[in-house]
């Protein structure tokens, strides 16, 4: 059986939030420094699956690199997810993913609906 994963970015307030409540309820699971540890393309495309979106719904419009490089774009009419890879600054966080299931937690106590 595969571990939880939980895509994370510890300055990020939602995924600390997250972090918390998994830990709380006594969930062991692997933490992904996304932002070092960046997803290929097929990662992405699997986790957009888990999570039954499209692409630039994955996608942190709030994002300085976002704002200066990429609203202009036709949300699908891009290649998003290659553009994640490059910019994973970019990737909606936390995302929780646990027995083949995926959650964005915004609010973060949205991982506890996996549990």
């Amino acid at each position: 059986m595969t571990k939880p994963v939980l895509y994370h970015n510890p300055r990020c307030s939602k995924s600390r939030d997250a972090a918390t409540l998994l830990q709380a309820n006594n969930m062991e699971y692997e933490e992904r420094l996304y932002l070092k540890d960046v997803p290929t393309e097929d990662e992405l495309r699997e986790l957009i699956d888990l999570l039954g979106i499209r692409p630039y719904d994955l996608v942190r419009q709030s994002e300085d690199v976002f704002q200066k490089k990429f609203s202009k774009r036709h949300p699908t009419r891009f290649n998003w997810i290659r553009e994640m890879v490059k910019h994973p600054e970019l990737i909606q966080r936390p995302i929780f993913i646990h027995k083949k299931r995926a959650v964005i937690g915004r609010p973060p106590e949205k991982v506890l609906d996996l549990l």
